[in-house]
């Protein structure tokens, strides 16, 4: 019966051990340096860009907010947080997206009493 590990990553050391050369104890294994590899494309991946913010932005202040929107914006103005979201649940489909949006409409609304709108 073979002693190793059923895991294929047996031979890989832990991550920013410097190995000693030696047979045996932690630090065992052939010397090697750590390699500097570049970043994946796709760990940027959902990194909003400052083009990309600009243009929201701007869209934004030109097309405003849409109708579901604005009725939200409602809601959460009576003080009606729960029905507001569970609105926004029924529009966007998840409460993930519903909790997203109806922070940014909050802010929203805190952005409009402290200028005055």
């Amino acid at each position: 019966m073979s002693t190793k590990s059923s895991n294929p990553d047996h031979r890989r050391s832990i991550t920013g051990v410097n190995r000693n050369g030696l047979a045996l104890g932690i630090k065992r294994g052939h010397q090697t340096e750590q390699r500097n590899v570049a970043e994946r494309p796709s760990r940027r991946k959902g990194r909003s860009s400052q083009r990309n913010t600009l243009v929201k932005s701007v869209v934004r202040e030109v097309a405003g907010f849409a109708p579901y929107e604005r009725r939200a914006l409602e809601l959460i103005r009576n003080s009606k947080d729960k029905k507001g979201r569970k609105f926004l649940k029924a529009r966007l489909g998840t409460l993930r997206r519903a909790k997203g949006k109806m922070e940014y409409l909050t802010n929203v609304v805190a952005e409009q009493r402290r200028t005055g709108h």
